[in-house]
């Protein structure tokens, strides 16, 4: 068993061209004996965003802290603390923090693909 606080989770870094103020964790992993999925928690700075991209996995998405959106569907759709998204496998989508304060969100992707 693993019970921690995420902030204690060393982060990684992600900034360049196609990503800007993203820090990820991996909070349940493959490491951690977990063979079914794998969950990530996710840090966007005020005018962050993820990379635009498709895979083949679907993610299950829990957002709870700060403002931002999701790109779907060509679209931006509003999301805050407490809101859920689900996207299926080879969808485009983006997430991008909207607000003033850092935007967090909990992921939840299948093993497999790479966990950050």
């Amino acid at each position: 068993m693993k019970i921690t606080h995420y902030s204690d989770i060393e982060p990684t870094a992600f900034d360049g061209d196609a990503v800007k103020g993203v820090k990820g964790r991996v909070a349940i992993g493959k490491n951690d004996g977990a063979k079914n999925f794998c969950m990530r928690i996710f840090e966007v700075e005020p005018k962050g965003y993820s990379p635009r991209h498709t895979h083949e996995w679907e993610h299950e998405i829990l957002f709870f802290s700060g403002n931002g959106e999701v790109f779907s569907e060509g679209k931006w759709i509003p999301v805050s603390n407490g809101t859920t998204a689900f996207i299926p496998g080879n969808e485009e989508h983006q997430i991008r923090n909207s607000g003033n304060e850092t935007l967090r969100f909990a992921c939840m992707i299948p093993s497999g693909p790479p966990e950050l």
